[in-house]
């Protein structure tokens, strides 16, 4: 990867509706290159998908916690691979300190909450999860 890629990542994370021809614009490359690099990243999977981001008032009756988990000895490729194949979990993050990974859950009701909550308990090579259910966001 070099400046380009780095600069078209950058623009993408902004808004990963751009134009082909509007990334090229600002990166003064044409669209061509812009097409070629994006199907390179795509392909060697630095760019492993698109997604969408919704306000957190636009869904006022989801429910959404963070959930610690600690990873029982060196399963964490494992543990990861198992909760990014879990449809509760909306992101899941590395972290160093108490927890070895952060994982934002998502749910339309507590008894969801409960049912998500449950699966990701019982995957192989969780030692131990803490659960905090998120009340408001103020940023």
């Amino acid at each position: 990867m070099d400046d380009i890629d780095r600069q078209l990542i950058a623009l993408l994370r902004k808004d990963a509706r751009t134009p082909i021809a509007t990334l090229a614009a600002k990166l003064g490359v044409s669209r061509g290159t812009v097409g070629n690099r994006l199907r390179k990243l795509e392909d060697s999977q630095v760019i492993v998908g698109y997604s969408l981001l919704l306000k957190p008032e636009a869904q006022p009756d989801c429910i959404r916690a963070w959930m610690g988990v600690r990873v029982d000895g060196n399963q964490t490729r494992a543990v990861v691979a198992s909760l990014l194949g879990e449809p509760g979990v909306e992101s899941l993050h590395d972290t160093n300190g108490r927890w070895d990974l952060l994982a934002e859950v998502r749910a339309e009701n507590m008894a969801e909450l409960s049912q998500v909550l449950e699966r990701v308990r019982l995957t192989k090579g969780i030692a131990n999860t803490e659960t905090s259910i998120l009340l408001a966001s103020f940023r």
